[in-house]
């Protein structure tokens, strides 16, 4: 079973998280670069402009992530942009987890299929998820430990 297959098992309520983060790891996820016009005052190609596109939200920030082309498109239509080229790298969930978490300023998950409603999926940045110095909800407890011996 793929990941679009998990991620909906899940949200139909017969899915086992274990299995869904997995199948994450396992698979290989488009990831849109920021962009910039190479040449400001024409219409051109994008380039990319120093990272993956993300957002902030709740205080995390949310890499997005697309399990096909399909679904990258349809969040580029669903922004307006959907006329323009999306430069995009493609990254394995586990590789997202495990190497730009750790190098990202501040809180990380990652959003998939953001633009297809009942199909889309956050993994946030939680113990089991994202490695454990990491996790929100593993600092959270340390922090509390620490505020309650002091």
């Amino acid at each position: 079973m793929g990941l679009t297959e998990e991620i909906a098992s899940c949200r139909a309520g017969r899915g086992d998280p274990a299995r869904l983060v997995g199948e994450f790891r396992r698979t290989a996820l488009l990831v849109p670069l920021t962009k910039t016009d190479v040449d400001a005052g024409a219409e051109g190609p994008f380039v990319a402009a120093g990272g993956l596109m993300s957002a902030v939200s709740g205080g995390i920030r949310w890499v997005y992530a697309f399990t096909e082309e399909e679904a990258l498109v349809r969040f580029a239509q669903a922004r307006g942009e959907g006329g323009r080229d999306w430069p995009y790298l493609a990254l394995l969930g586990a590789r997202l987890t495990d190497a730009v978490v750790p190098e990202a300023d501040g809180p990380t998950g990652v959003a998939v299929n953001v633009a297809d409603g009942d199909g889309a999926m956050l993994f946030p940045p939680v113990a089991g998820i994202v490695p454990d110095a990491f996790a929100v909800d593993l600092r959270q407890g340390a922090e509390s430990d620490r505020g309650a011996v002091a």
